[in-house]
């Protein structure tokens, strides 16, 4: 007899989209040897939000779990590679004005000790290269468009990401999801409906009358129709450290030359910062702004002249983002997930890893004490912890900003609604302190890794202004050979429009 918790009879995924789909998924694949029928319904008039088109390195281990090939997937989606983010503008010291944030593996091990070392040094006030760009591969495969997938003469493992087309991979999950037996519905939930307990019962809708379940997906988006609207969890926002509650977004077609770059570019504006992300037929580009400090029209003629789309007849889309999270994810028997969760704007790409992780977390916690009141406090508080570290840590490319042409980035820049576990690791950093034994006392509260603190702070530029020579026995690492080293390793990497290419023809064949 197994003591494993027996899942719902009925499960409801109200809501389409990413999130609908990789939760109907993810629960049809888990709970595949119990009587579970689930279904999804989602309206057909409410279109998918879909605000960026990266993801982390997580989505390659959700694929990868589900045994679920790139040659598969990557074709119907658009999908390319990524391997970090480029971060041009948002800070103005000389040497300082961009920096890339890389994918990095074990393999990377001997270059982030050596950046670390660096680091630390030049945070103490010796004059030694410390900026990150000079110590990933990551950052040298993109610069030169190659694709992060290494031959096995380099002994090399490399760590990436992906771009992809939001509302393919929708289509593309929801195959798998139907596949697996998850039932689809499209309708309109017209009310919704609470036991004594206050529970959910049952919606009510428009073609199939009341469609009962006992547990409940909330994935309707902002709107949040059960564990807002319904069953009112509170929601937190974080509006006081992040300001940018808008975006304009618009594609542009890809260089003549077919090149395919395999980065993220997050480049400030005035107001906000633009995305430019490559997928295999086409740029995604938008402009995430404050709408406190710029109207929607005065965004979208700064995009266009950003994109030299002043007088193209190129439709622009403009989306508000309600930026923040709900109190708790999981309320009686209702899973938040997606948009109807938080939202954290697209700056690191997070969205979907904070759905992959709600759900995985939610399938671990139901495993090993089903509706247990314990179980379930457990697990919002670690979600809870991921959605926090996660602002932290796009709150700090604000905080460490240089410019000074607008009121926005001064007034970010001058903004003291910090945590106290970023106060802390700013504190210790600014005295020149052991930062790497700082962010592992901080541990589990911290959802970023000690490498990509470290590259934000190196990065732009948070280091002392007139560091003084090294000692003559000072050992320090030097850039030129870390550098090349990494330029050595390029020829183990395909070219990105190659590798795209060759995973085409696989899925033809």
């Amino acid at each position: 007899m197994s003591n494993t918790p027996t899942p719902p009879k009925k499960v409801l995924i109200l809501g389409g989209g990413t999130a609908g789909w990789m939760s109907a998924v993810s629960l049809a694949t888990a709970w595949q040897q119990f009587p579970v029928e689930i279904t999804l319904m989602e309206s057909a008039t409410i279109g998918i939000i879909g605000v960026g088109e990266g993801s982390t390195p997580k989505m390659r281990r959700y694929f990868d779990a589900l045994g679920i090939s790139e040659s598969e997937w990557m074709p119907r989606c658009n999908a390319t590679y990524k391997c970090g983010i480029r971060f041009p503008n948002w800070a103005t010291r000389k040497g300082y004005r961009t920096y890339y944030h890389p994918f990095f593996s074990l393999s990377d091990e001997q270059s982030v000790r050596a950046f670390f070392h660096n680091a630390t040094l030049r945070n103490q006030n010796i004059k030694v290269h410390a900026h990150p760009d000079a110590f990933f591969i990551s950052q040298f495969l993109a610069k030169s468009h190659r694709a992060p997938l290494a031959d096995k003469a380099s002994g090399y493992e490399s760590d990436y990401a992906y771009h992809f087309d939001a509302s393919l991979i929708g289509e593309f999950l929801k195959d798998k999801a139907t596949a697996l037996g998850v039932k689809h519905l499209v309708d309109t939930v017209t009310s919704v409906k609470q036991t004594e307990g206050g529970d959910i019962d049952y919606v009510e809708t428009n073609e199939h009358g009341k469609v009962e379940a006992d547990f409940f997906i909330d994935c309707t988006g902002f709107a949040s129709v059960l564990v807002g609207k319904t069953l009112n969890v509170e929601f937190h926002s974080y509006s006081d450290v992040l300001f940018n509650d808008a975006a304009v977004a618009m594609p542009t077609p890809l260089p003549d030359d077919n090149s395919l770059p395999s980065e993220t570019q997050s480049t400030a504006l005035t107001n906000g910062w633009v995305w430019k992300i490559p997928l295999s037929n086409r740029f995604g580009n938008g402009y995430v702004y404050s709408s406190n400090h710029l109207d929607k029209d005065a965004a979208e003629r700064e995009l266009r002249a950003h994109l030299n789309l002043e007088d193209a007849d190129v439709e622009a889309r403009h989306l508000r983002m309600r930026v923040g999270r709900v109190a708790t994810a999981w309320h009686k028997n209702v899973l938040a997930v997606g948009l109807s969760q938080g939202f954290i704007e697209p700056l690191e790409a997070t969205a979907l890893m904070i759905v992959q992780e709600t759900v995985e977390n939610f399938i671990r916690s139901f495993a090993e004490g089903g509706f247990s009141a314990k179980y379930q406090d457990e697990f919002n508080t670690k979600i809870n912890a991921i959605f926090d570290g996660v602002k932290d840590y796009v709150y700090l490319h604000y905080k460490l900003n240089t410019r000074d042409d607008t009121d926005y980035w001064k007034e970010n820049r001058e903004n003291d609604n910090t945590s106290d576990s970023l106060r802390e690791i700013l504190a210790v950093w600014d005295k020149g302190g052991d930062l790497l034994t700082e962010l592992k006392r901080q541990g589990g509260q911290l959802t970023y890794s000690p490498t990509s603190w470290f590259c934000i702070l190196t990065g732009m530029g948070r280091l002392p202004r007139q560091p003084k020579k090294p000692r003559r026995n000072q050992e320090f690492n030097d850039p030129v050979q870390v550098s090349a080293y990494c330029k050595r390793m390029l020829r183990h990497f395909p070219d990105h429009r190659e590798a795209i290419n060759t995973l085409s023809a696989a899925e033809d064949s």
